[in-house]
C-alpha cells in the first residue's frame, strides 16, 4: 500500500482548510434606515408610563373582557389564516434542514444480481452478484453550502416572523370586531331607552291633544319621531350581524354555528399603551423582522450565485463485493472484494453568460428586498404616528362631545317642561330630543373609534412581540404545540361553545 508522507498530506490539506473558511459573496449587514429620535405624536401614554408592552402577558387582556379572552384563545387555535402561516413556517424549517444536509457526505447502498453476455475471451453468458456502498462528498470550498444554509435559515426566521405577523393581524382584527360589536350593543341599548322616551312623549301629546291644549300636528310629529327611531334601531342589526359573522370566521367557525348575545353592563376600557422609541420598533414588529430576514436571505443568495464561478471538488469512495458465484459464502469472500477511491475537480469553462445572469438576478433580488425592508420600516412609523394622532384627537373630541351630550340632555328636559306648561310647541321638544339622540350616538361612535385606534396602535408597535424570539430554539416546539391544538380544535366532532 502506498503511504503518503505526512508533510505532503499537510501540504495538500492546508489549502483546503484555508479555502473551507472562505465564502463567496458579501457578508450581510442590516440595511441602514433613517430612524427619528422620537415620534412626532408622543401621545399621553408614553409620558405617563414609558416602557414596553409586556410580552409575557396577552395584550388583549388589558381590555378586561373575559369573553374577548375566550374568543382569542379560539382564534389562536383554529383560525385558518394562522394555520396556513404555520404550515408555511414548517415548510421553511424543512427547507432549512434540507440545505444543511449538504454539509454531509452522501452514502448509497446497492445489492442485486445481473446477467450479461461478453466476448472478451470468447462468447460467454454469466451471472454476476454484487453488493456495495458508494459515498460521495463535495467539500464546501467556496462557501456555497454555507451561503445556502444562511439563506435557508434567514428564510425560516422570516417565515417565523410572518407567522407572528399573521397571528397579530388576526388578533387585532378580532379585537376590533368584538369591541365594535359591543359598541353597537351600546347603541342598541341607547335606542331602546330613546324609544321608551319617545313612546312617553307620544302618549303625552295624545293626552294634551285630547285635553285640547295641543295640536293634531304634535301627535303626528311625535308618532313620526318614534317610528323613525325604530327604523334607525333596526338598521343597527345589519352592522351587528356582520360583525358577529366576521368574529365566527376569525375563530374558525361557520357563522351559522356561532352567536354572541348582548352583554349587559358592558363597560369599555382603554388600556395604557407604552409605544417606546422609534428605534425599538425595528425589533418589536414582526413584519419588519420578516422583511429584514428576507433581505438577509437575498444577500446570502448572492454568495451562492458567485460560488458557481469556482470549480467544485468531489471526493468519492466505494467498496463491496462482486462475484459470479451465487452462494453467499463465495459472494462475500475476500477475493471478491472490490473498492475504488477518486477525486474530481470540475468547473464550467463557458456558459454563455449564465452565471453572470444568475449573479445579477441575485443582486437585483437583494436590492428589491432592501427597498421592501425600508418601506416596511417607514410604513411602521406611519402606522404608529397615525394611531397616536388619532387617539389624541379622538380623546379631545370625545371630551367635547360628552359636554355636548350633557347640554343636549338639559335642553331636552327644559323643552319637555315648557311643553307640559304650555309655553312651548312640541316642535321644540322634537328638535331637542333629536339633538340628544344624535349627540349620544356620536359619543358612542367616538368610543368605538377610540377602541379601534387603540387596538391598531398595539398592533403598530408589535403587540409585545420581540425579534429575539426568532433565535429561540423553543419556537419549533411552540409551533408544534399550536398545530396540535389547532388539529384538536378543528377535528370532526369537536365541540364549539358559543358565548
Amino acid at each position: 500500500m502506498l503511504k503518503i508522507p505526512y508533510r505532503l498530506r499537510m501540504a495538500w490539506l492546508l489549502p483546503l482548510a484555508v479555502l473551507a473558511g472562505c465564502s463567496a459573496g458579501p457578508d450581510y449587514v442590516r440595511p441602514a434606515t433613517e430612524i427619528p429620535s422620537a415620534y412626532k405624536e408622543p401621545g399621553p401614554w408614553k409620558t405617563a408610563r414609558p416602557g414596553h408592552i409586556d410580552d409575557r402577558r396577552d395584550w388583549w387582556k388589558d381590555y378586561g373582557d373575559s369573553t374577548l379572552d375566550r374568543l382569542m384563545d379560539q382564534a389562536n387555535a383554529a383560525n385558518q389564516t394562522v394555520q396556513a402561516a404555520l404550515a408555511q413556517y414548517r415548510q421553511a424549517r424543512a427547507a432549512d434542514a434540507a440545505a444543511r444536509s449538504a454539509f454531509w457526505p452522501r452514502v448509497d447502498a446497492s445489492v442485486g444480481p445481473s446477467r450479461a453476455r461478453t466476448n472478451t475471451s470468447g462468447t460467454k453468458l454469466a451471472n454476476t452478484y454484487a453488493a456495495g456502498l458508494d459515498a460521495g462528498w463535495e467539500p464546501d470550498l467556496w462557501g456555497s453550502v454555507r451561503r445556502s444554509v444562511q439563506a435557508s435559515t434567514a428564510g425560516a426566521q422570516a417565515s417565523a416572523a410572518q407567522l407572528a405577523a399573521a397571528r397579530l393581524s388576526i388578533q387585532a382584527e378580532l379585537a376590533q370586531d368584538y369591541l365594535q360589536l359591543r359598541v353597537t350593543d351600546m347603541q342598541k341599548a341607547l335606542y331602546a331607552r330613546t324609544l321608551a322616551a319617545y313612546a312617553r312623549s307620544l302618549a303625552l301629546t295624545q293626552s294634551q291633544y285630547e285635553a285640547g291644549v295641543a295640536l293634531r300636528a304634535d301627535v303626528a310629529l311625535a308618532d313620526a319621531q318614534l317610528k323613525t327611531a325604530k327604523a334607525q334601531a333596526m338598521d343597527l342589526d345589519v352592522q351587528r350581524n356582520q360583525l358577529e359573522h366576521a368574529i365566527a370566521v376569525l375563530t374558525g367557525r361557520p357563522p351559522a354555528a356561532f352567536s354572541l348575545p348582548p352583554q349587559s353592563g358592558w363597560q369599555a376600557s382603554l388600556p395604557d399603551i407604552p409605544v417606546g422609541l422609534p428605534s425599538e420598533l425595528l425589533e418589536r414588529r414582526p413584519d419588519i423582522a420578516n422583511a429584514e430576514r428576507l433581505a438577509a436571505a437575498a444577500n446570502a443568495n448572492i454568495g451562492v450565485a458567485k460560488a458557481a464561478y469556482y470549480p467544485q471538488l468531489t471526493l468519492s469512495a466505494g467498496g463491496g463485493f462482486s462475484s459470479a458465484l451465487g452462494g453467499l459464502a463465495q459472494w462475500f469472500s475476500v477475493p471478491n472484494r472490490v473498492w475504488a477511491l477518486g477525486a474530481e475537480l470540475a468547473g464550467t469553462v463557458f456558459d454563455g453568460g449564465l452565471r453572470r445572469a444568475h449573479t445579477d438576478a441575485a443582486i437585483a433580488a437583494y436590492d428589491a428586498a432592501v427597498a421592501q425592508y425600508k418601506q416596511t420600516v417607514l410604513g411602521g412609523f406611519q402606522e404608529v404616528e397615525d394611531n397616536l394622532s388619532t387617539l389624541r384627537v379622538l380623546g379631545n373630541e370625545r371630551a367635547a362631545q360628552d359636554q355636548a351630550v350633557a347640554a343636549s340632555r338639559l335642553a331636552e328636559r327644559l323643552a319637555l317642561s315648557q311643553y307640559r306648561a304650555g309655553t312651548a310647541t312640541y316642535l321644540t321638544v322634537a328638535a331637542a330630543q333629536a339633538q340628544t339622540l344624535g349627540n349620544e350616538r356620536t359619543a358612542a361612535d367616538l368610543l368605538g373609534r377610540q377602541l379601534t385606534a387603540s387596538v391598531a396602535l398595539i398592533k403598530a408597535v408589535g403587540g409585545g412581540w420581540d425579534a429575539r424570539q426568532l433565535e429561540d430554539p423553543s419556537a419549533a416546539a411552540q409551533a408544534t404545540r399550536a398545530a396540535t391544538q389547532a388539529e384538536s380544535a378543528t377535528a370532526p366532532g369537536a365541540s364549539h361553545s358559543t358565548d
